[in-house]
């Protein structure tokens, strides 16, 4: 039983709430641990006293009558007395994903003895643009695996093909002394079932499951994008002794569009305009998804030039707003040039000059060894 405050040791006011003390003792369990601190007397010591502090300060009885009168007022109730299930049931929960188990002091916490929750499953789809941006509902056909309703997942056959584990007696689990508590881990003869198959299933041969095939209905929400995860509960594998199934992860593929590409929740497409109508400017229609729209070319717009259409893009996933489509103007030099055109063209060129605003390179060069 160690003399520091309760307090102190939990490095928390006298005010924290319950929430505040057990992220605390959270934090200092898994610090000093013995498993992280092997052969370390300190670390050992500071762990029983941050037991000892949770074990008073979770007790709201015990946590008041300790606030009034300090350790007297526990009667003896407070200390370390070994780790017992009804003042550490939330330990498992703490440290048991840590450290590889499931319960410890000979027991499964709150766990349904040698429950598991099954594995969750991967199935990709892929969806076009149009769908991604508007939404989409759907049904996908997934394989799967689910319990064998003959042997009900034991995987042995009835009646008795499924039998007690005499290793762990059907407790699914084998306790052993680490240190100075009791540690209990999965037992390995049955995998913490509880129990063994001594005569499979007729049915599903000892797996205790079979493979089928289900029809899902999938609702895909607008503005989803290449990559995006969509998480169905409960259509994953089943649990092994009876926990519950995992989760289905639809991974969405968004196929390439022949006009547009995505950035985000703007939508990107180029619009091809010949010489004459960048410089004269023109009234053109730009294709959207809702349909085409008429959009204005301003006289002299260089090659490159990007007009923004707002609203024309995708939605946010969480429906607030929706990005814009943004064009980018491809001027057109043609390739051949009929006669007319090419007699129009030199006209023009004439009446241009250099287009740089510059002498020559052949006159700079002159200049520079004259």
């Amino acid at each position: 039983m160690t003399d520091r405050d309760y307090y102190e040791i939990l490095e928390v006011e006298r005010d924290a709430d319950d929430a505040t003390i057990k992220k605390a003792y959270r934090r200092l369990a898994i610090r000093w641990h013995p498993d992280k601190n092997p052969g370390d007397r300190e670390a050992e010591d500071r762990f029983k006293q941050a037991a000892e502090a949770y074990a008073v300060l979770s007790d709201p009885d015990k946590r008041a009558r300790y606030d009034r009168f300090g350790r007297a007022g526990l009667g003896g109730q407070g200390g370390f007395q070994g780790f017992n299930e009804e003042i550490f049931a939330d330990f498992g929960d703490i440290l048991g994903d840590l450290f590889g188990f499931g319960g410890v002091f000979g027991s499964g916490g709150r766990r349904r003895r040698g429950a598991r929750v099954g594995e969750d499953l991967r199935f990709d789809l892929e969806i076009d643009l149009e769908e991604a941006v508007r939404g989409l509902r759907t049904k996908i056909t997934v394989p799967r695996r689910q319990t064998c309703e003959h042997c009900r997942g034991t995987g042995g056959e009835p009646p008795d093909g499924a039998q007690t584990c005499p290793q762990c007696g059907g407790r699914g689990q084998v306790a052993f002394q680490q240190g100075f508590f009791t540690i209990a881990r999965p037992c390995g003869r049955c995998r913490g079932s509880g129990r063994v198959v001594v005569r499979p299933c007729g049915e599903c041969r000892g797996e205790g499951t079979v493979a089928i095939e289900r029809s899902i209905q999938l609702n895909i929400p607008a503005g989803v994008d290449d990559g995006t995860r969509l998480r169905i509960a409960g259509e994953g594998e089943p649990g092994a002794g009876g926990g519950p199934p995992g989760a289905r992860y639809v991974v969405l593929h968004v196929r390439p569009h022949a006009v547009f590409t995505r950035r985000g929740e703007d939508l990107l497409v180029e619009l091809p305009v010949s010489v004459a109508q960048a410089a004269l400017g023109a009234k053109l229609k730009v294709p959207t998804l809702d349909g085409d729209e008429e959009i204005d070319i301003p006289s002299g717009t260089q090659p490159g030039t990007v007009l923004r259409l707002k609203g024309r893009g995708a939605p946010s996933l969480d429906g607030r707003r929706r990005g814009s489509e943004l064009v980018t103007i491809a001027v057109r030099v043609p390739e051949k040039l009929t006669a007319d055109q090419r007699r129009l063209y030199e006209a023009l060129a004439e009446t241009e000059g250099d287009a740089s605003g510059e002498r020559g390179l052949f006159d700079r060069v002159k200049d520079i060894f004259s």
